[in-house]
């Protein structure tokens, strides 16, 4: 399965450089424009899946290129998220008005960001989250919503669910309880950190009940991650742990 495309359309080199470092991390392919004839040149040659758009660009502002993007056929559906300093409430609905999705002021939380990104992506494009992964020996189905291994189902919650399919999606990538809680459970739903390890374990106890390796992985300060390279720790975080993971 092809991975979605987000396009940063951003002048500040250093937010550029986070920006994709977290987009890369979350899967995604990034191609970068630095104003915004740029960014039209680019999006002609390869049609972005998303657009971070920067509002004050050098050539063209943001509400240009996004009122530009709106105009091709190609990039008509294509979801923007409009980055700004501006707060005013006036910028917030011009910006709406013109095309884009949704908005953030910086400084802005990088984790919700990624999971406005995602969540942009579900609608634009429901197809992308469908098809089958796999991952060792486990066969996810999401179509059907059916998970196997070793041949054999397997019986999920639907957060447990939701769960492996972040893991499967990216797999030997870390993630901290704060990471997790935005991306599966979302950043506007308020969750006790430690309902992550709850379900960690009932998708632990849910995927070894017929005797498989656990490849659930629990990262010491860090978080967990879906992975084969190395004996997973038993256990969950401490509470020292989870102080340096979030």
């Amino acid at each position: 399965m092809m991975k979605p495309t987000v396009m940063i359309v951003e002048d500040e080199a250093s937010l550029v450089t986070m920006l994709r470092y977290n987009l890369e991390k979350e899967g995604f392919r990034v191609t970068e424009a630095g104003d915004g004839e740029e960014a039209l040149t680019i999006a002609d040659e390869t049609p972005p899946d998303a657009v971070l758009l920067d509002w004050m660009l050098p050539r063209m502002s943001g509400i240009e290129v996004c009122r530009q993007l709106r105009r091709k056929s190609e990039t008509r559906n294509v979801p923007i998220i409009m980055l700004t300093a501006r707060n005013e409430e006036t910028d917030k609905v011009r910006g709406l008005n013109v095309g884009a999705d949704d908005y953030m002021t910086k400084p802005f939380s990088m984790p919700e960001l990624m999971a406005r990104v995602r969540a942009l992506l579900r609608r634009a494009k429901p197809s992308q989250t469908k098809g089958v992964l796999n991952f060792s020996d486990i066969v996810m189905d999401l179509d059907s919503h059916r998970v196997s291994r070793a041949g054999k189902n397997i019986h999920l919650g639907p957060t447990e669910f939701r769960l492996l399919q972040f893991f499967m999606e990216r797999p030997g990538t870390v993630f901290s309880r704060e990471e997790l809680l935005n991306s599966v459970w979302g950043p506007d739903i308020y969750v006790e950190p430690r309902t992550v390890d709850v379900h960690i374990r009932r998708l632990r106890k849910a995927l070894n009940e017929n005797g498989g390796a656990d490849i659930i992985r629990t990262v010491r300060a860090a978080g967990y991650s879906i992975d084969t390279s190395e004996p997973p720790d038993s256990g969950e975080l401490t509470d020292e742990d989870q102080v340096a993971a979030e």
